[in-house]
């Protein structure tokens, strides 16, 4: 069974945690019974022979079994309250689909070396840090829409897929968020009353609005919320951003230069993941990238489970017991 990503600790009757105030007393008491053994045992004996009677200073060891009857008491009153674990943990079978925008606007170096290349790097160490039983899908768009890694758990052949080069075409964000959403729910199947699918999310990386395409993100975002799967979106670039391409002119392969301002237009992704229900994100800079990809990677696709562990911290605390006692005993022929 993996582990869990993250423990939350709770109860389900936190009104008897006033309990414990019984702990302080115990202490009290015991400290108290101490002091009065050590005063009986000086009134009986004479301090010039003990030297003689004893063999060693149990020292520090005699309270040892005290200190553990201590912690037990704490876990069993603790018991008494109910404690129930929250955990955070990968579920078998989630999927997240990751969306990349190649159009040419991705080309431009305002994030460097570009912003294209600066989502490859960090993508690829968001793809490793992901949990083994998740698996991935990859799809690049611009005008048209290719799914270049169907979902899978090799990561390395999802970081082999990352595309290198913008294409000289517009984005269609609509009609390949609404391809992500359907490789989502192959990959994760329908939800049945009282048998939700497997969770599912899309990661979408653009620089901006749509210029192509016939499905309008609206609609995707939409259809993206019907099927329980949340678009997290991710802008790429700043309002300064040029690209830098060159295009064939005339005949005999000719080619001029071409500087273009590609501002980043984030309203369309704010847009997606509100209605979507993901999160949207910003980034200006590829430190700031790498940031929003440590954030995704605490929030995607992870399930919460309550479970109570009123049993385990019980059985804790009699281990401690049986424990305690027998050092008490083997060490000073009594229970305390």
């Amino acid at each position: 069974m993996p582990l869990p990503d993250s423990l939350y600790l709770s109860f389900k009757s936190p009104s008897l945690l006033v309990f414990l105030l019984i702990v302080p007393v115990a202490v009290g008491a015991y400290v108290w019974f101490e002091r009065r053994r050590e005063r009986e045992a000086a009134r009986w004996s004479s301090p010039a022979l003990l030297p003689n009677m004893l063999v060693g200073s149990p020292g520090r060891r005699r309270r040892i079994p005290a200190i553990l009857f201590g912690i037990a008491l704490v876990l069993l009153l603790l018991g008494f309250a109910r404690p129930q674990a929250k955990f955070s943990q990968a579920k078998n079978g989630a999927t997240v689909v990751l969306m990349i925008d190649v159009s040419g606007s991705m080309g431009a170096d305002d994030i460097k070396p570009t912003r294209l290349l600066a989502a490859d790097a960090a993508i690829a160490e968001f793809v490793k840090k992901l949990p083994s039983q998740y698996r991935a899908a990859l799809i690049t768009f611009a005008s048209d829409i290719a799914v270049k890694v169907p979902p899978t758990y090799d990561r390395n052949l999802l970081i082999r897929g990352l595309p290198t080069k913008p294409q000289l075409e517009g984005t269609g964000i609509g009609d390949a968020l609404a391809e992500a959403v359907a490789v989502a729910e192959k990959a994760v199947g329908p939800s049945k009353p009282g048998a939700p699918h497997p969770p599912a999310t899309i990661l979408l990386v653009s620089d901006g609005g749509q210029n192509a395409g016939k499905v309008t993100p609206m609609a995707a975002a939409a259809q993206a919320r019907k099927a329980a799967i949340p678009v997290s979106t991710v802008s790429v670039g700043t309002p300064g951003g040029r690209v830098h391409q060159t295009i064939p002119y005339g005949a005999g392969g000719k080619t001029v230069p071409l500087v273009q301002q590609v501002p980043v237009e984030p309203k369309t992704l704010v847009t997606i993941a509100k209605l979507s229900g993901g999160t949207y994100y910003a980034a200006h800079t590829a430190s700031s990238l790498a940031n929003v990809y440590k954030s995704l990677g605490s929030r995607l696709v992870y399930e919460d489970q309550i479970r109570e562990i009123t049993v385990g911290v019980t059985l804790a605390a009699f281990v401690l017991i049986l424990v305690a006692a027998g050092l008490s005993a083997y060490w000073f022929r009594r229970l305390v």
